[in-house]
């Protein structure tokens, strides 16, 4: 069965988005990429500074909301069915709690072929990345860089502390079914 979907998990500035664009260009099909700052992005704003949506804390915490979790769900299931439907989906996400999160994604997929990428930096590196970008909220990349992995599966897992993006594309692109 052929890969429908390539999901990416690491921490804020862990090169995920990069990797993202690489594999569109190594990849032989067209793939749609979406990930977890489409969704953000697409809430009110009211949403991105409430206790029941998304908060990012002054230390770099990202804490999530009954709110964001319903509108979640329905993000994860509107992506779900376009790789259903015949689009090749790379998802670019952070999960945030771990195996909980990758769960509720699983939950979603039934059927669906994935392809669950781990995209690992080491959290000097990340840091520094998330200073030089400048539209992150100090902190997230350290906080970030070893919760998001913890208790969750990977098909194949890269690391962008010394390797390029393009270079971790083609690792993943040699793993898609």
């Amino acid at each position: 069965m052929k890969t429908q979907m390539i999901v990416l998990n690491g921490g804020s500035s862990s090169g995920k988005s990069g990797i993202a664009r690489c594999l569109q260009a190594v990849l032989p099909d067209p793939w749609l990429t979406l990930g977890v700052d489409t969704l953000v992005e697409a809430m009110p704003a009211s949403m991105r500074a409430s206790d029941a949506g998304i908060e990012f804390a002054p230390d770099g915490e990202v804490v999530v909301g009954p709110e964001f979790r319903t509108l979640e769900t329905a993000w994860i299931e509107g992506v779900v069915t376009m790789a259903r439907t015949g689009a090749g989906v790379i998802v670019d996400e952070v999960f945030l709690g771990g195996a909980e999160s990758q769960q509720r994604w699983q939950k979603a997929l039934g059927g669906i072929r994935v392809l669950w990428v781990g995209v690992r930096c080491e959290s000097a590196v990340a840091v520094a990345r998330e200073i030089a970008r400048g539209d992150r909220i100090p902190g997230m990349a350290a906080a970030q860089a070893d919760l998001v992995h913890q208790g969750v599966t990977y098909d194949v897992e890269v690391d962008t502390t010394r390797s390029e993006s393009m270079e971790c594309a083609r690792i993943i692109a040699a793993h898609i079914g």
